[in-house]
Formats: structure tokens, C-alpha cells, sequence
């Protein structure tokens, strides 16, 4: 076993995303607007969206917390 705590790591993740052309066009047009890269304006708004999770994500996660109940504290 190793001796000391776990070292941590930033773990990061890269996306391709699907736009139709429409939609390209409008990241584009709203990045413009904005003065931003479009990948840096679809970022924000993803970033944005996670910071802030509805009420359906969190009825979700409390769901899969109370399913893994048993289980998560076995593993403590």
C-alpha cells in the first residue's frame, strides 16, 4: 500500500459536439456579439448550466444516493 494521502489530480474532458448548421451559425453569431470564441461562449454557457443543476438532476442524484445508500457506506 502506498504510505500518505492519495495525490490529486485535475482530471479535464475534451467534447465534440453535433451543432446543425443553423445553430453553428447562431454560437457564432452570439460569440461575435460577445467578443468571445465560440468554444469559449459554448464553455461558459456549459459551466453555467452545471453550476446551477434543476431540480430534475437533483431528484436524480438524491434517487442513485439513496439507491447506493447500503453500498457507499460499506465501501467507507
Amino acid at each position: 500500500m502506498l504510505d500518505g494521502p492519495a495525490p490529486r489530480y485535475t482530471i479535464s474532458m475534451k467534447l465534440t459536439i453535433d451543432l446543425s448548421p443553423a445553430q453553428a451559425e447562431r454560437l457564432r453569431h452570439e460569440a461575435d456579439r460577445l467578443g468571445l470564441a465560440p468554444e469559449d461562449l459554448a464553455r461558459a454557457a456549459i459551466v453555467d448550466l452545471l453550476a446551477t443543476p434543476g431540480d430534475d438532476f437533483k431528484a436524480a442524484a438524491e434517487r442513485v444516493l439513496r439507491k447506493n445508500e447500503e453500498l457507499y457506506r460499506r465501501l467507507a
